[in-house]
């Protein structure tokens, strides 16, 4: 199975298009009224529903078959949909709710509908996105960025040239986002554009190689 480096870069870019859409979605829906004055202690209490590890067991070297690469890339791809899945269902539900429709789920006009705050969330909602966003949560500055840096060095392996590429992607990825969203990203999204940065500067040196 010969897996090629347009597959490769375009999965990078839409995966971690999906990544940034769904972080900037959550911070929105943190901020919002939600008219509960219990809402803090609801955050506060909220269990970690919103996780999924990449396998810390997993070796990726340059070594690996064209098949065994693309399975990989599928793997992480499926973590990521499901979590995706997760959160456009109760985005949806809640739209539908409010009497908005006409939306498809991850849609341009369905992450529009977010960043335009025309709608509102309940305490519970609230209190999911605000973990979700916290600094251990699923979709925080530190998770989004180390899971975004993961796939790229999980398909790129030992390869600097081919990592270079990724980050293109991951360029790529970051301006599908904002076009989707409508307008500039919430700070969120920013810092993790940044930490994201971070993790390629120190794999060039590292790698003794410059960026």
């Amino acid at each position: 199975m010969k897996i090629s480096n347009d597959y490769l870069y375009n999965n990078v870019a839409n995966t971690n298009a999906a990544n940034v859409a769904n972080a900037a979605a959550a911070s929105r829906l943190a901020s919002e009224k939600d008219g509960s004055a219990d809402s803090a202690a609801v955050s506060a209490a909220a269990p970690n529903t919103d996780r999924v590890e990449f396998s810390a067991d997993t070796k990726v070297t340059t070594k690996m078959s064209d098949a065994d690469r693309a399975a990989l890339v599928e793997s992480l791809k499926s973590d990521m949909d499901n979590q995706m899945s997760r959160f456009t269902n109760m985005m949806m539900q809640t739209f539908n709710k409010q009497g908005i429709t006409g939306l498809t789920a991850g849609s341009d006009a369905f992450w529009r509908q977010i960043a335009s705050g025309n709608f509102t969330v309940d305490a519970k909602t609230k209190a999911e996105a605000q973990q979700a966003i916290s600094e251990d949560g699923y979709w925080g500055v530190k998770q989004t960025s180390q899971r975004i840096f993961d796939m790229a060095k999980a398909i790129a392996g030992d390869d600097t040239a081919m990592m270079k590429k990724m980050q293109d992607a991951v360029e790529k990825g970051f301006d599908q986002a904002t076009a989707a969203w409508g307008k500039s990203l919430p700070s969120i999204s920013h810092d993790t554009h940044d930490a994201v940065n971070a993790m390629f500067d120190d794999y060039y040196k590292n790698a003794g190689v410059e960026k």
